[in-house]
């Protein structure tokens, strides 16, 4: 298999306009808790963003409702120089319901490239129904990885092997929502966290191609690993909300603070499921100062995911922090 770190070729090719270096972000000025916006078609879910050179680029899963309501996945890109105002989401992945290219976990230098990782979740022949109940992604669900030299053009998605190269793909088992992150005490070593078999899993690496499986830690989904103080901590998404874990090592976690909800309770947008928190630290830069908290809120029944707010109705939030402890969010969009 050819190596991801050595393709050049970008066969989906897009052009972010308008995204040159912004200044500083005032957070009094914005008028809504979301970015983007779902509607009776469209679902907006799992942010992943990635702050350089001024902008933010935001990568997330886009679900379509298209021709006779066949229902595709993909993963697409914005940018913004203020948090308010968005570039048109442009699609980077392929139409094909056996890929549904999704759920992008981070961005990462390595070299000369940045590399964005994220899944497949094949939903092959899914059609949409008011009525219908929510169709999750196959036991092909696998974990890929993307690279660029300048953040627009995306090389073809490349399969990650966290099991290790003897593995062969069609026995990995179902995984999803990767996060990479490189060792604060060990540069060199990265880690991937996923999802797989009900709980977080994780693989070490130093050249981001060959994987060794090193372990796992009871947690929901969607992981986001920052570092913080002297060690880790680890954002996922349990049924509801958001929680957060604590190590020094990596290894050993233990669970910090209550389950976070934001301001759902407020929020007819985000009634369905407040989930896929997305953490990115730039309290210490000047032109933000502020921990950021992305993640998705989806419209519906109270407390509860179906094909209603799965596939459609379902948003892009925003909040903010100084401390991690306490969290904040814009006005607007409220009962």
């Amino acid at each position: 298999m050819k190596s991801f770190l050595f393709i050049i070729l970008a066969v989906f090719p897009i052009v972010i306009t308008g995204c040159s270096e912004g200044g500083h972000i005032n957070f009094s000025t914005m008028t809504s808790p979301i970015l983007l916006r779902g509607d009776a078609r469209t679902a907006y879910r799992d942010p992943a963003v990635l702050y350089h050179d001024g902008v933010f680029y935001l990568f997330c899963t886009k679900v379509a409702l298209e021709e006779n309501n066949e229902v595709f996945s993909y993963t697409v890109q914005c940018c913004s120089k203020d948090l308010k105002q968005w570039t048109e989401p442009e699609i980077i992945t392929p139409r094909d319901q056996n890929l549904n290219f999704s759920s992008p976990g981070n961005v990462v230098r390595y070299g000369e490239r940045w590399f964005l990782c994220l899944q497949t979740y094949p939903r092959p022949g899914h059609i949409w129904k008011p009525e219908g109940r929510k169709t999750i992604g196959n036991n092909q669900a696998r974990l890929f990885v993307m690279s660029s030299t300048n953040l627009c053009q995306w090389s073809e998605p490349e399969l990650l092997q966290v099991l290790g190269p003897d593995v062969p793909r069609e026995e990995m088992g179902r995984m999803i929502d990767p996060y990479l992150i490189e060792d604060r005490h060990k540069p060199g070593l990265w880690w991937c966290f996923f999802k797989s078999h009900g709980e977080i899993m994780y693989s070490q690496s130093t050249d981001l191609i060959h994987w060794t499986f090193n372990g796992k830690v009871a947690a929901g989904e969607n992981p986001c690993v920052i570092l913080h103080k002297n060690g880790y901590r680890l954002y996922y998404s349990p049924n509801n909300g958001i929680r957060c874990k604590i190590s020094e090592d990596m290894l050993n976690w233990e669970e910090e603070g209550e389950p976070i909800y934001l301001g759902q309770d407020q929020w007819p947008w985000a009634q369905g499921r407040l989930t896929a928190g997305f953490v990115l630290d730039l309290k210490n830069d000047p032109r933000v100062g502020k921990y950021l908290m992305f993640f998705h809120g989806s419209q519906g029944p109270n407390r509860g995911e179906t094909t209603m707010n799965f596939d459609i109705n379902s948003h892009i939030g925003l909040a903010w922090s100084d401390d991690l402890e306490s969290w904040n969010w814009a006005p607007g969009d409220t009962d």
